[in-house]
């Protein structure tokens, strides 16, 4: 990583306060070039507080798009960080609309040329395109990085039409906690306590209305650009890793936006910015090339970025499992167009005879972390034993040439069920000569789904049909003398939830079953592709006290014999205790519980539990907020139980609790 320290113009940095509408106030931190001429501005806009939680990350960019010409602006989300307002929903109506007033406020201010681009990660990579969708005037470009164009299909909380548990949990445990954060009395004075209690009054965990809209209806529209491609104006620069879960909004940009103002990049990263160097590398100049985008659309620079291939991405070569790498072997590659004439379908068919595949409910506990930040623990490990309690299909890869594939794999199956609910998993694995299995991608279907997820269909029992879904995209070269492996199972816990009766699988016919591979040939834009070391701005000096504990493990998997019990026991790793230079003292601390019995769907729970503490000894602020958040299951629906308790010192002044039972109709 080259720190930078030299910049093009000397900058400087103040909090404002952005008047909305409605006389809210959302809370800013401005950097800017020091110039007499106005200049472009960037905006990032996210609910994770800027005075604390991502100024790490925000110094890292923000400064450095200030000495390159730009005013760069980070704004907290209304009801959230020291914003004024109460807290929402994630993308609701009003962030959205809160989100168009700040780009035309910047685009209204004298030391702004009146062009705006947005940009992000995850959060923030969501409402930058959502709101190109809304089309403000001022808006020309966005940067969006490990975002999605599909709130149902492809986000944290439904996969394939079930109920993704693992992180419809996990998100909602997560937001429940960050929601209840307070403002910080060292930004908004004397009024915080007022305004934080306020603000816990209008919290609601955000699994009762996730766990309500079971299928894709109106709620899960909103919001998703897949429904209207045109209705982005906005030039898109669409960002992801393979090791991302939001990896294919970026397939889908490329191939819906108009091409003269939309290029796709797609890395080895997991859920990260692409400069930042955490695993799998390797990291690239991500800021430099953001600004060849800015620089171009902004400033009107015929600087060349125009003229890269539609889609640039990388492709990696066989590797052994592992739960972390630094770095993938592999090579960039270019396509023109998407999809790409160099990439052809490819049909390897299944043979045998029909299979019964009724899968352990644990099935599932090497999947790895649904959301991989670069920590020791989060890819999936050897996939051999997973195999086994699967129905596996293979194909030999020749000696001489690799099989090199770019985009989704898809399967077909021929299925019959005895119940009338069911779900199906397939992963696609890459085995070595020595026997060792590498997870390359996966998907899942609700089979109640499999007419569409906007509809829930049982299944007629005893009946055969035909089902197709994809996988999520990827781009691997499986080695000569490897062998290509297509497992199906009929469980993945704690991905997907189970169903009461799924226990029974189903029965899989080989006849007329097939696993298609997007089978790439090479392409005239292969080469030539590089990019520039990558660069940051001078880091901020937080300070990571040393502990004395022992850290918990990441992932650790527990068996009771006795009960046939298997237990997922999760540390998140979100960012422990630091010290902010301005003398903050941030500590936070989780845990998440996964837990099934071997034959009971029903047994299905999840657990977490949220410790967070504030303090800034020199005014004697000591805030904490601890919550606590439980989902179960009966045959009828999900029983969900959520806990937020909030002190000021040893004093409690809030305490909620909610329990709830929603129905399950599909999920």
């Amino acid at each position: 990583m080259i720190i930078r320290t030299d910049f093009p113009y000397g900058t400087t940095h103040e909090d404002v306060r952005i008047p909305l509408p409605d006389g809210v106030e959302l809370y800013a931190r401005i950097w800017r070039p020091v110039t007499d001429e106005p200049v472009p501005a960037l905006l990032e806009y996210l609910p994770y507080r800027l005075t604390d939680w991502t100024a790490p990350r925000d110094q890292q960019r923000h400064p450095w798009y200030a000495g390159h010409g730009y005013a760069s602006v980070r704004v907290d989300v209304r009801g959230h960080g020291c914003s004024g307002g109460r807290p929402g929903d994630e993308y609701d109506a009003r962030e959205l609309a809160d989100g168009v007033a700040v780009v035309e406020w910047l685009a209204a201010q004298p030391w702004c040329t009146g062009a705006v681009g947005m940009f992000g990660i995850s959060w923030g990579g969501f409402n930058s395109l959502q709101i190109a969708a809304l089309a403000p005037e001022p808006l020309k470009a966005i940067v969006t990085v490990c975002s999605t164009d599909d709130r149902y299909d492809n986000d944290v909380h439904y996969m394939g039409g079930s109920v993704l548990a693992v992180d419809m949990h996990a998100w909602a445990a997560t937001m429940l906690a960050f929601a209840s954060r307070p403002p910080d009395p060292r930004f908004v004075g004397d009024d915080w306590r007022r305004q934080w209690l306020d603000r816990l009054e209008a919290v609601e965990p955000h699994v009762h209305t996730w766990l309500s809209h079971q299928t894709r209806d109106a709620y899960w529209r909103h919001g998703s650009v897949c429904e209207d491609y045109t209705a982005v104006r906005a030039a898109v620069l669409a960002v992801g890793g393979w090791h991302d879960p939001y990896r294919d909004t970026v397939l889908r940009l490329v191939e819906h936006l108009p091409a003269a103002r939309v290029r796709g990049l797609i890395g080895p990263w997991s859920h990260q910015y692409p400069d930042r160097g955490l695993p799998p590398g390797p990291a690239i100049g991500f800021l430099q090339e953001t600004l060849r985008w800015w620089d171009h659309w902004l400033k009107g620079e015929d600087n060349g970025v125009m003229d890269e291939p539609l889609l640039r991405t990388w492709i990696s070569d066989s590797h052994p499992p592992a739960t972390v790498y630094d770095e993938l072997p592999g090579r960039w590659v270019g396509e023109r167009a998407w999809p790409s004439a160099s990439v052809i379908p490819v049909p390897y068919v299944f043979q045998g005879a029909p299979v019964d595949v009724a899968s352990p409910q644990h099935t599932g506990l090497d999947a790895g972390r649904f959301f991989p930040f670069g920590n020791d623990a989060d890819l999936p490990p050897d996939q051999r034993e997973e195999d086994a309690k699967s129905a596996c299909f293979e194909f030999p890869v020749g000696r001489e040439e690799p099989v090199e594939i770019l985009g989704r794999p898809s399967v077909t199956l021929r299925l019959r069920l005895d119940v009338p609910y069911g779900q199906v998993i397939a992963r696609l694995c890459d085995v070595a000569p020595d026997g060792s299995s590498t997870l390359v991608t996966r998907g899942a279907l609700n089979l109640s789904a499999r007419r569409g997820r906007d509809r829930a269909l049982p299944w007629p029992v005893g009946s055969y049909e035909d089902v197709t879904f994809e996988l999520n995209g990827i781009g691997h070269a499986f080695a000569p003398g490897h062998r290509i492996r297509l497992a199906v199972s009929s469980a993945y816990w704690p991905w997907i939830w189970p169903r009461a009766g799924s226990e029974a699988g189903w029965t899989l016919d080989p006849v007329g079953s097939a696993l298609t591979l997007p089978v790439r040939a090479g392409s005239a834009a292969d080469g030539g592709i590089v990019f520039e070391a990558p660069e940051q701005a001078e880091p901020l000096g937080v300070v990571f006290p040393a502990t004395l504990d022992e850290p918990r493990p990441e992932r650790l998997v527990v068996r009771d014999v006795a009960r046939g019990t298997w237990r997922l026991e999760v540390d998140p790793r979100y960012g422990g205790t630091r010290v902010f230079p301005d003398g903050l003292e941030y500590s936070e601390d989780a845990e998440e519980v996964y837990e099934i019995q071997d034959a009971d769907a029903l047994s299905a729970r999840t657990f977490s539990r949220w410790r967070i503490r504030l303090h800034r000894p020199e005014l004697g602020w000591d805030a904490r907020v601890e919550t606590r958040s439980e989902i179960r299951c009966d045959e009828g629906g999900f029983l969900t139980s959520n806990e937020v308790v909030c002190r000021e010192g040893d004093e409690v002044v809030f305490h909620r609790t909610w329990e709830r039972r929603l129905p399950r109709s599909a999920g």
